[in-house]
């Protein structure tokens, strides 16, 4: 991120947020930055907050102090009306790809957009689940149920659903877990596509250091509930920090 970068550039800015969940303290200010057309690693170990972060950002978790703004959005100040607006714009991929299972790929597409998008008509619809499934190299599943796809393939569709509604950010979390290595390196080739093609900024959760190397722009650590460190991938390689090195040797 270079020094002519403007506040207007920035579609998601995290000041001092702090969250715990009984005595346990997750977030001890945290402080992100992420500019438009960026894709930021997390970093952490298992335990570390880094689903709980992504989980303050859309406004599934209530931070207990700090500030989240997303696309000009004070998060922690916006009703559900208005929350529902923002999530339209950011896209999330979960963990365990959340298809829904009694629903071909098409429908899973297509659902949505019946609920996000108003007055699109049965062809429009056909077209842009189509020029989706193509971007992710799988218009050949249209038809087919998500338990005849292969672990890598539901992944993709996971993808494409949240492509749908042409997000500005997209939040990854865990990514490439549970794929074979050949399968992650697609998907985070995908990833790098994705960016490419419809200019997304993201939010990428990984401990797959491949998928972190491939993907970032800049890695944030976050340790001890603070994001640590934040660089790109090379120069945090060669740190000799150890709270940074604990990831890399």
């Amino acid at each position: 991120m270079g020094q002519s970068q403007t506040a207007a550039d920035k579609v998601i800015t995290i000041e001092k947020l702090t969250k715990s969940f009984g005595t346990h303290q997750v977030l001890s200010g945290f402080d992100l930055e992420l500019s438009r057309g960026e894709s930021i690693v997390v970093l952490g170990r298992s335990g570390s907050g880094k689903s709980v972060l992504i989980k303050c950002l859309i406004g599934l978790h209530m931070p207990d102090s700090g500030s989240v703004n997303v696309l000009g959005n004070n998060m922690l100040a916006l009703d559900q009306a208005e929350l529902d607006k923002v999530r339209a714009r950011v896209g999330f991929l979960f963990q365990g790809n959340a298809l829904y299972d009694s629903m071909t790929v098409r429908e899973n597409l297509e659902f949505p957009m019946r609920r996000h998008m108003s007055g699109v008509t049965p062809a429009d619809a056909d077209k842009r689940v189509r020029e989706t499934l193509a971007h992710v190299g799988l218009e050949d599943t249209i038809d087919m149920m998500p338990a005849e796809l292969s672990g890598g393939m539901q992944k993709r569709i996971a993808l494409a659903r949240t492509l749908i509604l042409h997000p500005e950010i997209i939040l990854y979390d865990e990514p490439t877990t549970g794929l074979d290595p050949i399968t992650a390196r697609e998907i985070s080739s995908l990833m790098n596509h994705t960016k490419q093609t419809y200019n997304t900024s993201s939010i990428i959760i990984s401990h797959d250091m491949k998928c972190v190397e491939q993907t970032a722009d800049n890695v944030a650590v976050l340790v001890d509930g603070r994001c640590h460190a934040l660089a790109p991938y090379q120069e945090l390689a060669r740190s000799s920090d150890n709270k940074v090195r604990q990831f890399f040797d």
